[in-house]
């Protein structure tokens, strides 16, 4: 796990000023728009939120200016040194760490935020875990796992050949049963697909099937 974690920080570190560059357009008009609205539906504003795996800051932003207190936290470096640059706030804060040991005592948040973070983790229960770890009782969480149409997937590529990846194949409905059996509730979910997805095709689809094509799936689960 350690090797996983130094290459995944090298890779972001890498991968910061490109990530930059299109991460405003993504939480404002692309794949990341509807994650503040869906999180502002079920997360209470009475404490702390973490948002991990945040990038450049910009979706931790996001969500101060909806009036929570959020500390941004990610793997890379470079990441933070960009989220810190961010438009300054005193109820927003920026520090390096990693998800499978964060640096907070138990039950710390009232909630949380883990965008396309998981998939780039050696052990996502472990992980989860930790989450759990540092999350009140009865906190509300949401994750967005990459659906199977995302491009990132590419990443896991690689394995077929044999070769070490970063990048875990987990997939929306893998991710649904592992928070189901590890002290969450899912509360609600939704998908983000493509540009030029029909819209209304899709939602006389199964949730199964939904997630089989999307993007990008949110969920909102529940501490239990």
């Amino acid at each position: 796990m350690h090797t996983w974690h130094k290459e995944a920080e090298k890779q972001w570190d890498e991968r910061a000023e490109w990530w930059h560059q299109s991460s405003e357009e993504m939480w404002e008009r692309g794949s990341r728009k509807t994650i503040i609205p869906f999180v502002t539906t079920y997360m209470q504003r009475d404490g702390y939120v973490v948002d991990i795996g945040c990038g450049d800051g910009y979706g931790s932003y996001k969500l101060c200016e909806q009036g929570y207190r959020v500390i941004g936290l990610d793997l890379s470096s470079e990441m933070i040194e960009l989220a810190k640059k961010q438009r300054p706030h005193e109820h927003l804060h920026f520090q390096q760490a990693d998800i499978m040991n964060l640096p907070f005592p138990d039950e710390t948040f009232v909630g949380a935020m883990i965008i396309n973070c998981l998939e780039w983790t050696e052990q996502p229960l472990a992980a989860l875990e930790e989450v759990r770890r540092v999350l009140k009782t009865n906190a509300y969480v949401c994750v967005g796992i990459l659906g199977p149409t995302a491009a990132p997937r590419v990443n896991s590529y690689r394995r077929l050949y044999g070769e070490a990846v970063i990048c875990n194949t987990m997939m929306p409905w893998e991710f649904e049963q592992l928070a189901k059996e590890n002290g969450f509730t899912i509360v609600d979910q939704e998908g983000v697909y493509k540009r030029g997805v029909d819209e209304a095709f899709i939602q006389q689809l199964s949730t199964e099937l939904k997630q089989a094509v999307s993007f990008l799936w949110l969920f909102m689960l529940q501490k239990k």
